[in-house]
């Protein structure tokens, strides 16, 4: 056994991060940086106002704490609820809200800016902002906020700015008279608001661009992605992008982009000349209608380098079309041919520039860092997975590299990405090396909330957190069947469930001796489950090490000598595999070995192959596929679960359980669910989606789905760097928008599409009721979230965000089903007191079947 447990000698730490939650690679900026250098780490919050005059500063408000230890997919939120379903509400200072579970009072309380015009008190964690702005008359304005994680304006929801980068612009259109702003403090107690005049109804922002680097020996165009600001009441169409770098020009059409809404769009730029010098070079750009100016033009600086050295790559994502970045440090030996690539996953409010740039050059292979769709991104996780396996895809057809020698790595929020990237995809890694890492996103969360139990009362007391309080949080109850389904749904986040895969992998564990941010008891634990089946591991304690020493926390020499020693084998050199997924739409098999369809949905699935005898062993596998061409001509049958089969000569085999017998069969219909669409509803948010939204209903309705669409697609710009088409429902057609995904916002009676896409949907939702295959609830109250197969397409799906009435539709505002850490099956069913009483307003949840029907699907209803 290569279990080994390693003592070197202690180097000198470069320095230690002050206590924060999540974590950060280091730069020489962030050395030099004084504070809390968790909040500063990769991005410098925006200050300077470019996109018009300043018209107003909030810095007097009210606040209301709601101290909570809740965490769930569905949270209880009564002080949103309260202004959804009461538009007319409007507190004053010292007015009481509520009265928590210790009988305290909630209070609104008055607070005030500082001189930095912000609302920056320890108290504000876990608090609502309440903001208002008397206008005198109607007028478009663009709202900047930063430090919420949402915010209601004039009762409609939107995104927030959760880590404070000072990013978001959002047009409003103000009333004349009072308008109220209600905003959720973030990560960080503080919040800045301000309204701006815009200088341009549509414009240009240089506030978040994503650019690439020019390489000065490749030739060839490149592109990055700027946001178009419309503060107009029509849609921007017909527009185009003038951009201008060292000498070359290029033209890049502008897609549409709605009313009122703020959307990143991609732009080319040209090649540089064979002739350019390295070094920074002005680009500028300039958005035309007709060849006449539309804003200002917008200079910034793009990097001119050498693609032998460190830089950075660009590229158009599956998930929605926008443009994504990673990061390369090449392989410093430039002759080489089939050499290695590392693929390495950053630590959270990490820039993926700067964790290429911890690593140095390696003679024999690429190293190539993913963003997760932004510097926190999802963990690794949903869209994070997703994107580091575009990157992987990207590189390998970039670099080219022995398909043998493909590694993992990453550190802290990357330490967990690839503990799960390594355990989901055990079959495209030779090794991988968690570096601060936590294999399990929920068990370390519940850690924390475990540490912050254990303290004095006292300590608690400070944080608004009462006896009774944790108390009913300690409270142990049996969950529901409905909440129990819901959890099942994050069964393929659930990386113990799949420790057995790492017996795939060579694994290098490296962690901080002293690490308390990622506590080492959490990577000695792992040791101890390894220690116990895994035959090829090393374990190694940097002496006195906290949560970072330096670029040696990830550049560890021993962890690429460890890699060098260790390759992918050829099928047919594989003996033996142990296997287990929580879904084949997110991981379906290993070599050659394809678990297609689950008996239970999101149970977790798994098999044992043997070569020799020819041999499978399997649990909860409905439907499986094998590649012929592995084995040997000679066999001429198969054992699986004790039943022997015969194993025709074919390039592909693929068996089904019927009633607990095995037999050969032919390969599902795609019309089926398989490894390319398999739920739940998050899986709906990806093959370049389009949200297409109601038109047909009342102006409420209108107005309220079309908010809800835009809503969804700031969150996913913010959240994932995104940028989604937004459609009118009288616009969509199955033929202009064929094999992608669509997420529908509305419900039979108001959304034009309903009928092109789901006429045939075992679920129906019109006005005033619910069709659940035949079961009908009534009342305007109820709201749902569903997926289900797009029957046009072989590949695609359709989200649904849809609702009965208005209660059903205010019910129906959250989505954190674009936030990491949450889980949601194919269906959750509610009713409007889903944000007063959290998961017990789910009246029901579940899994359609392999032909989504709900007849063969497994529902949970209350």
């Amino acid at each position: 056994m290569k279990y080994r447990i390693l003592k070197h000698i202690s180097r000198r730490l470069c320095f230690l991060i002050v206590g924060a939650f999540l974590l950060m690679q280091p730069t020489v900026f962030a050395q030099q940086r004084t504070g809390n250098i968790v909040e500063y780490f990769g991005k410098e919050k925006i200050d300077d106002i470019k996109e018009g005059k300043l018209l107003h500063i909030f810095k007097t408000g009210l606040a209301l704490k709601v101290p909570s230890l809740n965490f769930s997919s569905f949270p209880k939120d009564p002080v949103f609820n309260k202004f959804l379903t009461v538009p007319s509400y409007r507190p004053v200072s010292e007015a009481v809200f509520d009265i928590d579970i210790s009988g305290t009072e909630l209070r609104w309380k008055t607070i005030s800016t500082d001189t930095t015009n912000s609302f920056n008190e320890p108290h504000l964690r876990s608090s609502y902002v309440y903001l208002n702005y008397r206008s005198a008359v109607s007028r478009t304005v663009l709202f900047e906020a930063s430090g919420h994680s949402v915010a209601l304006i004039n009762g409609q929801p939107h995104e927030g700015d959760y880590y404070d980068y000072g990013w978001n612009l959002i047009p409003v259109r103000l009333q004349k008279g009072n308008n109220t702003f209600l905003l959720k403090v973030g990560r960080f107690p503080r919040i800045r608001a301000r309204l701006i005049i815009p200088d341009a109804r549509v414009q240009l922002t240089e506030r978040d661009m994503t650019t690439p680097d020019i390489l000065a020996e490749t030739r060839q165009d490149y592109m990055g992605a700027v946001r178009l600001i419309n503060s107009t009441d029509s849609w921007v169409k017909g527009h185009r992008i003038h951009t201008q770098w060292a000498g070359g020009s290029r033209i890049t059409e502008v897609p549409a982009v709605p009313p009122m809404s703020v959307r990143k769009i991609r732009f080319d730029v040209a090649d540089a000349p064979a002739e350019e010098d390295l070094g920074a070079k002005a680009l500028t750009l300039q958005l035309k209608n007709k060849n006449r100016p539309v804003g200002k033009q917008i200079a910034i600086n793009l990097q001119l380098r050498s693609r032998f050295k460190h830089h950075k790559r660009t590229f158009i994502s599956d998930i929605d079309g926008s443009v994504q970045y990673y990061s390369v440090a090449p392989n410093s030996n430039e002759e080489s041919k089939n050499a290695a690539l590392f693929l390495s996953v950053h630590g959270a409010s990490v820039e993926a520039v700067n964790q290429a740039n911890a690593y140095k050059q390696k003679d024999w292979g690429t190293l190539v860092a993913p963003t997760n769709r932004r510097p926190f991104g999802f963990a690794w996780e949903d869209w994070g997975r997703l994107d580091a396996l575009e990157v992987l895809g990207n590189a390998k057809t970039m670099f080219k590299p022995d398909p043998k020698k493909i590694y993992l790595t990453g550190h802290s929020m990357g330490g967990h990405g690839s503990w799960y990237l390594g355990a989901t995809y055990p079959d495209h890694f030779a090794a991988i090396a968690p570096c601060a890492g936590y294999p399990d996103l929920l068990a370390y969360r519940d850690y924390f909330v475990s540490k912050r139990l254990s303290m004095s009362q006292r300590e608690l007391s400070a944080m608004g957190i009462s006896p009774q309080m944790v108390a009913a949080f300690m409270r142990k109850s049996e969950p529901s069947a409905v909440e129990r389904i819901i959890k099942r749904a994050g069964t393929p986040s659930r990386t113990l469930k799949l420790i057995r895969n790492y017996l795939h992998l060579g694994i290098y564990v490296l962690h901080g001796e002293k690490d308390d941010i990622v506590p080492t008891s959490i990577a000695r634990d792992m040791r101890q489950h390894l220690g116990e089946f895994h035959p090829d591991f090393t374990y190694y304690e940097y002496p006195d090490g906290t949560h970072w020493y330096g670029d040696h926390s990830v550049d560890w020499n021993p962890i690429f000598d460890f890699f060098k020693q260790r390759e992918i084998p050829e099928d047919k050199a594989v003996k033996t595999i142990e296997f287990s997924t929580g879904s084949p739409g997110v991981s379906s098999g290993s070599h050659f070995v394809k678990i297609l369809q689950q008996k239970r949905p999101f149970q977790v699935s798994s098999f044992t192959f043997n070569r020799d005898p020819l041999e499978l062993q399997t649990q909860n596998v409905a439907t499986l596929k094998l590649d012929r061409q592995t084995i040997n001509d000679s066999v001429s049958e198969i054992v699986i679960d004790g039943g022997k089969l015969p194993l025709p000569k074919a390039d592909t085999v693929v068996f089904k359980n019927i009633d607990g017998a095995w037999q050969l069969a032919d390969e599902p219909e795609l019309s089926e669910k398989g490894p390319h669409r398999s739920g739940g509803f998050k899986d709906a948010f990806r093959n370049h989606m389009v949200f297409v939204y109601a038109t047909r209903g009342t102006k409420t309705e209108n107005d309220w789905y079309y908010n809800r669409a835009r809503f969804d697609a700031e969150k996913f710009w913010y959240r994932a760097n995104g940028s989604v088409e937004l459609v009118r429902d009288i616009e969509f057609s199955l033929d202009k928008y064929p094999d992608r995904n669509v997420i529908l916002y509305g419900n039979s009676d108001n959304n034009a599409a309903w009928n092109k896409l789901l006429n045939k949907s075992p679920i129906q939702v019109k006005n005033n009721e619910v069709n659940f295959d035949g079961k009908k609830l009534y009342g305007e109250m109820w709201g749902m979230y569903f997926i289900t197969a797009r029957k046009d397409s072989d590949t695609a799906s359709i989200g649904v965000v849809t609702a009965t009435g208005a209660k059903g539709m205010k019910a129906a505002y959250m989505n954190h089903y674009l936030v990491n850490g949450t889980t949601f099956p194919d269906v959750v069913l509610f009713d409007d007191t889903i944000l007063s009483h959290g998961v017990s307003g789910i009246k029901c949840a579940g899994f359609f079947g392999n032909d989504w029907s709900v007849a063969n699907g497994e529902f949970e209803w209350k």
